[in-house]
């Protein structure tokens, strides 16, 4: 009921922020050591490649695209790619020769190009264990390299997803130090393992203002503890707890536009909307139903841009108008 929900979130967030393993405080955070690696223009606006220090041992490379004709402060959306190739497929480039373009990605994920297109800026990080930070010492025994990550993760009392999280708030960090970040639209996006942590990062990161996680909100239950997954999706002992409704529900009443495929095979539909209907509920609470939004497309587990950015952009526009 109205006026029951703050007290809940509270208590669940503590609860979340423990399971996830530790996020450490501003306070507590070593300095970020920006380097700028590579710049260059785009028909849509500047590209340049940046690389900062998460913690010791932890370096984050992301691209920073900011479009043309747009006046700073920018509007930015921090976008994450999930078991792809890596963040190169948010600005369309080859991995291993970023100078070199490639045909953007058929699954609508070139999240970098798409921002620009719409007059916003956004930061492409590289999450843990995926593209360039991949793992490339140890020999490797399983098809997807989040495996080991995940594990050394659990072995320090961490989790995979928690790691992400920090990493997205060491982004906001490196873009609240740039100065031309309109902090008050700061929002996070993407697909499959990218809508995993913009999920969570939404749910735990209070400075984040908008999310649009693709391809990953579902009931756990039909989902990720009934069809075979990667282990980078797991939190030990979070169903004892929360579904992933009262998850998603810790960001309300701030805008979400959820993005599902009627085909994903990994992410049901009929989960998906059973979640919705339970998410719905919370924001509405909150008197914000209005606020929250399915996107559904016609196919598999893939974004749909077309379909899902309007609505953003309407959640966006409204956000800044103060309605």
């Amino acid at each position: 009921s109205r006026g029951s929900v703050s007290a809940w979130q509270r208590r669940l967030g503590r609860k979340l922020r423990e399971l996830v393993g530790e996020i450490p405080s501003r306070t507590k955070r070593p300095p970020l050591r920006t380097r700028t690696l590579w710049r260059q223009e785009r028909a849509t606006g500047t590209i340049e490649k940046v690389r900062f220090t998460a913690e010791p041992g932890a370096e984050v490379c992301a691209y920073v695209c900011l479009p043309k004709g747009v006046e700073a402060p920018y509007d930015f959306f921090i976008c994450l790619q999930g078991h792809s190739t890596g963040a190169h497929v948010s600005i369309a480039v080859d991995r291993e020769d970023e100078f070199k373009k490639i045909r953007p990605d058929s699954g609508d994920r070139a999240f970098g190009l798409e921002c620009m297109k719409r007059g916003i800026a956004a930061l492409c990080i590289e999450q843990r264990c995926f593209g360039l930070r991949r793992e490339q010492v140890q020999k490797r025994r399983w098809d997807h390299g989040c495996v080991d990550a995940t594990m050394h993760a659990l072995m320090l009392g961490r989790t995979m997803i928690g790691e992400r999280v920090f990493d997205i708030d060491r982004g906001i960090d490196y873009l609240a130090s740039r100065g031309d970040c309109n902090m008050k639209t700061l929002g996070v996006m993407g697909n499959s393992g990218g809508g995993t942590a913009s999920l969570f990062s939404a749910a735990l990161l209070p400075r984040v203002k908008l999310a649009m996680p693709s391809c990953f909100f579902c009931t756990f239950r039909d989902s990720i503890m009934s069809i075979g997954h990667c282990v980078d999706n797991y939190v030990p002992n979070i169903l004892l707890w929360a579904e992933m409704a009262d998850v998603m529900g810790l960001f309300a009443p701030k805008p979400v536009v959820l993005v599902a495929g009627q085909r994903d095979p990994i992410f049901p539909i009929a989960g998906v909307r059973k979640a919705f209907r339970q998410l719905k509920k919370i924001y509405r609470a909150e008197r914000a139903a209005n606020r929250c939004h399915l996107v559904v497309g016609s196919g598999g587990h893939r974004f749909y841009a077309k379909a899902a950015w309007p609505v953003m952009q309407r959640e966006l526009k409204r956000l800044k108008s103060g309605r």
